[in-house]
Parts: structure tokens; sequence; C-alpha cells
């Protein structure tokens, strides 16, 4: 009886040993959760009015016991890499259904996808196309790694002041090559179907007492010539809207004619001299990817080198009822189950859902070793304690064989 009472003893220490030491060997893991051994007592079943004087048979081990405490989070300056802070999982993929791992040292695949470093796809939610996003679906986060398009240019907004004080140029007819024959010129970059850059031109003529001519030219061709009036103020008067049309432009080199409007609603003629202000164009040439950010709701967004942005979707975070239900499945893995309850999908840094800390990564809850080793002198105490006792067992035992057979 004792003996067997005493090997469970030692059978749960070790037990004990054994969960210790994979906490230990993880301190290092990213998004690792520790564990706890758990234990209850071994009672005979006894007969009616015998338990007040029946003896325990030992201990076994109920359960081990998963921990999903927070860990430290620790920057990586990596923009791929997420730490989740409060509760909820990331939902990877790896073709059998989604998985969930608070570990985010997340990569690049060679064809763009967020994976984790065993080939699970990150997943999202994409965007809808409204502004927002489809919570209604999951899908791969993939960078866009090509070129972001171009956009032709179809506006030029100015803010221009045309001296008042301004004569009309004595050389007639006007000529772009001919410095006389025109009083200002504001030059600025414009952009085709096709990203090209392009050199536009805008003279200005002055034809009478408030009266000018905008004369565009793009890459040395004409786009034509409109009107421009201004009243006593020196406020634009004609046109009304402030929106001159040109011409289309042939550049020749394949991309769509380029067809543009100038917004002078901005254009002054004061009395003072001449201002070229500002000038703004709608176009931009093509893009490359020039860096990714995740802000604290989870939504990836994608930069590029023509300043442009496009948001590639937000990143889907899952909770359970019970935390401690979940099945592991190994390299910081869960999957749901009857105990966990089904997933709670949601977004994150909202309602009960943590938020996401972008270039971080969540270290192992087990990384404070001095803790655990403190646990494993407890157990290895109680495991000696066993022995001990066992070595006693044996004595007593070897005595009384030694007694019954004199």
């Amino acid at each position: 009886m004792a003996l067997n009472t005493t090997l469970s003893g030692i059978n749960a220490a070790q037990s004990d040993l054994n969960v210790i030491s994979n906490n230990i060997a993880n301190a290092n893991t990213a998004g690792f959760k520790g564990s706890r051994a758990e234990f209850g007592d071994i009672f005979a079943v006894t007969g009616l009015n015998l338990s007040a004087t029946a003896v325990g048979s030992g201990a076994h081990l109920q359960e081990v016991a998963q921990q999903f405490t927070q860990g430290d989070i620790s920057t990586t300056g990596n923009s791929l890499d997420m730490a989740i802070s409060g509760n909820g999982f990331f939902v990877v993929n790896s073709g059998n259904g989604p998985v969930y791992t608070r570990a985010g040292d997340f990569q690049e695949s060679a064809d763009g996808y967020v994976q984790t470093p065993e080939g699970a796809n990150l997943q999202i939610y994409p965007p809808n196309g409204a502004g927002g996003f489809d919570t209604s679906t999951l899908s791969d986060l993939k960078l866009m790694t090509t070129q972001s398009t171009a956009q032709a240019t179809s506006t030029i907004t100015l803010s221009s002041n045309l001296s008042a004080s301004d004569s009309v140029p004595t050389t007639t007819p006007f000529s772009p090559t001919d410095s006389t024959s025109y009083n200002d010129a504001q030059p600025v970059t414009v952009y085709d179907s096709q990203g090209g850059s392009h050199q536009a031109t805008v003279y200005y003529v002055k034809t009478g007492t408030n009266t000018w001519n905008a004369n565009l030219y793009v890459d040395g061709q004409s786009a034509g010539t409109q009107a421009l009036t201004f009243g006593s103020s020196g406020t634009l008067a004609s046109p009304s809207s402030g929106q001159l049309a040109f011409n289309a432009v042939n550049l020749g080199n394949g991309s769509s004619p380029l067809t543009l409007t100038l917004d002078a609603s901005s254009v002054t003629q004061f009395g003072t001299s001449y201002s070229a202000g500002t000038i703004n164009q709608n176009g931009y040439e093509a893009g490359t990817l020039s860096n990714i950010d995740i802000d604290s709701k989870g939504v990836v967004t994608a930069y590029y080198s023509n300043g442009k942005s496009s948001q590639l979707g937000q990143v889907a975070v899952a909770n359970f009822t019970n935390e401690q239900g979940l099945r592991q499945l190994g390299n910081t893995t869960w999957a749901s189950s009857t105990d966990s309850g089904v997933p709670i999908m949601g977004t994150a840094d909202t309602g009960e859902f943590g938020s996401i800390q972008s270039g971080a990564l969540e270290s192992s809850n087990t990384s404070d070793t001095t803790a655990q080793l403190v646990a494993m002198i407890q157990a290895q105490q109680a495991y000696q304690a066993n022995a001990q006792v066992l070595g006693t067992d044996n004595t007593l035992t070897t005595t009384l064989f030694n007694a019954v057979s004199r």
C-alpha cells in the first residue's frame, strides 16, 4: 500500500518537473503560454461509516492547465511583427482551417503572403470598397508588391497673382519662345496615363484692362488659349466657375491623349507684383511598395514611393469563452474545441479585444525563469521526499520480512 502511494507521489512530482521543464525550454518562444500541473488526491472508496479511518492512496495528475497571462511586449522594428496587448488571438490558416496564435512573428512569403514561420497565412477582413472592411468573411493578407497604378493629370489648381500694373506686351503674336510676348509663365509637372512625366507651362498674356489670356503648352505642344477677366476688386469674374478647359494633347508615347483643366478660381489680379503662389495637380506616376503600417485596430496600409497609400485589410482577431479549453497544436498555435467554445470574432481595440502593436512581439509568459526555477526546486523537493519515503518503506518491509523468517 505505502509503496504504491509513494510511487504515485513520485510520478506526480515527475509530471510537475516535466511541465516546468517545458516552460523553461520555451522561455524565449514568442507568444508561448506556459502550463501548470494540477493534482488531485486518490481516495479509495470505503464501506459505510469507515471513511473517518480510511487513508488516502496518493496523488494523480488531474490536468496540465494552460496559463494565458499576458507576456511582456518588446519592440523589434519589423513592421510585420505584431503583438496583441490584451485579449485575443491572431487567426491563421495553413490550408486545413483556421487556428489561433499569440505569436506575431509574421513574414512575407515569396508570393507576397504574410505568414507564420510554419507557412500559415494571416487572416484579415478584406476591404469592402466603401472605405471599410467586410467582417463577414476572412481572406489571406497579401502585400501588393507590384507597382501601384499611375493616374493621368486631369486638373491643375492655381493660386497665382497677376500684377494689375503690368502692361500689354508689345510683341505679337504670342510665342512661348519669345519672353517679350507674354507677361508671366508658370511651369508644372504633369503625368500621362502611363505615369510618364511631362512639362506643362501656363503663359499669362495681358490683353487689356482686367483681361488676360492663359496659354497652356505641354512638352512644347499647344493645348489652346482661355480668357480670364477680373473684377474691380481684383478677383476672378470670368469664367465664374474658374474652370478653364483646354484641348487634348497627343503626347506620342502610346499613352492616352492628355486633357487638362485649369482651376483658376484662386487666381487674382492685385496691384502687387506677380506671384506664382501654389500650384497642384492630381496626377502621379506608378509607385513601388515602400512601407507597411499596421495601426492599433489592425488596419494594414501599404505606402508607395509615389506618395499614395492603399488599405489592404484589417487583421482579424478571435477570443474564446474558455481559453483553457483550447486544444494545443504546437508551434504556439491552438484549435478551438468543445471546451473552449466557438471563436468570438472581432477587430482589435474594440470591445473585449486588445489592441495591436506593430513592430513588436509578445514574449513567452514563462520568460521569468526565476519563478520557474523556484517551482522546479519545489517539485524537486517533493520528488526527493517521496523517494525518501520509498526508501524508508523499503527498509521497514525488509526488516519485517527478516523478522518473520527467523
